[in-house]
């Protein structure tokens, strides 16, 4: 592909198919653009051509991480995506940022927080915005880690907001979710989340060094109390927990066997198989219920009758569930 690159509005599905199967990197990051678009022509445009790229997908290890801000998310990332790029893999970062309130941008800029990586030739980093959407994982995330399988990445690593009540939605996205925890940061395990924890297949204690690493060992003591405790997600694997320093290396190597391993597991009994149908099925209804809500707040019926029904609620003349039929009968009866 040559010359000045099309706007989102003039390209098709056939020139971005092509330029995905001739390896642009421009032509997957203008796809995921498309994808992420809150124009649903353009959107529809993304999807057409994910839709006959979807032969090429299947293949990547996805793998998504989540912790508490502060846990150094961004720099294990780099730490281990340039592993495995010296190792001779492809990588996909998906770093779903914090969203700006006014333009909806991501604002943590991943890429500046992964400078080596970013520089990568085997490595790829697409910041997305959250867009204030429950579990820090962006709405169109998804069909991201479709589109970079499709590109052909060996591994795809999903970087979530961090843990909040509704962050395991990244665990409907990926094969394999990777908790990570702070040592020394004080209150470790009652500071997250127990259901966080019981979505985890592994569970890393980062910043283990320095005058950290005794405080490693006991978070790393307690998290093994804690998961052994836990209802397993899989019968046949209980989660590891491991400590890591994403400063000098030391364990990086033992987390991602540990990745492996679990995804090795799944693979073998037909989990895998059985759970990414699972999450595509699921994927349906959660885009069912976004187009609903979309169409319910735009139809003029809606609109005309919001504000009245909104001043009644907050004046306690009328009870949320009063108002949510009455807006439901506006839009059903319009």
């Amino acid at each position: 592909m040559t010359g000045q690159a099309p706007g989102p509005g003039q390209e098709t599905a056939d020139r971005l198919v092509a330029g995905i199967e001739a390896g642009d990197r421009r032509v997957l990051a203008r796809l995921i653009t498309l994808l992420e678009s809150t124009r649903p022509d353009l959107r529809a445009k993304g999807a057409a051509a994910l839709d006959r790229l979807l032969p090429r997908t299947g293949l990547a290890v996805r793998c998504g991480l989540s912790g508490p801000p502060g846990v150094g998310k961004s720099t294990f990332v780099e730490a281990l995506g340039t592993r495995l790029t010296a190792s001779g893999q492809t990588v996909a970062v998906l770093a779903v940022d914090p969203s700006s309130s006014r333009s909806g941008g991501s604002i943590l800029g991943d890429k500046t927080r992964m400078p080596s990586l970013a520089r990568d030739p085997n490595a790829f980093i697409r910041p997305s915005p959250a867009s204030g959407n429950l579990g820090g994982v962006a709405r169109r995330t998804r069909d991201a880690v479709l589109a970079c399988e499709a590109f052909g990445f060996d591994v795809v690593l999903v970087e979530t907001v961090g843990v909040g009540q509704s962050e395991v939605a990244v665990a409907d996205i990926v094969d394999t979710f990777l908790l990570l925890v702070a040592a020394g940061a004080g209150d470790e395990l009652q500071g997250i989340k127990r259901g966080i924890v019981e979505l985890a297949d592994v569970v890393v204690v980062t910043k283990a060094d320095g005058d950290r690493l005794a405080a490693a060992g006991r978070a790393v003591a307690d998290h093994r109390t804690a998961v052994h405790l836990l209802r397993r997600r899989h019968p046949g694997w209980e989660p590891p927990v491991l400590a890591c320093s994403a400063v000098t290396g030391e364990g990086i190597d033992e987390v991602w066997a540990a990745a492996t391993a679990h995804h090795a597991l799944l693979a073998g009994d037909g989990t895998l198989e059985r759970r990414r149908a699972e999450q595509a099925t699921a994927a349906v209804w959660a885009e069912v219920r976004d187009r609903l809500m979309g169409d319910l707040l735009d139809h003029p019926a809606v609109v005309g009758a919001r504000p009245d029904v909104e001043a009644r609620v907050a004046a306690g003349e009328l009870t949320p569930t009063g108002a949510a039929e009455a807006l439901l009968r506006a839009f059903r009866d319009a």
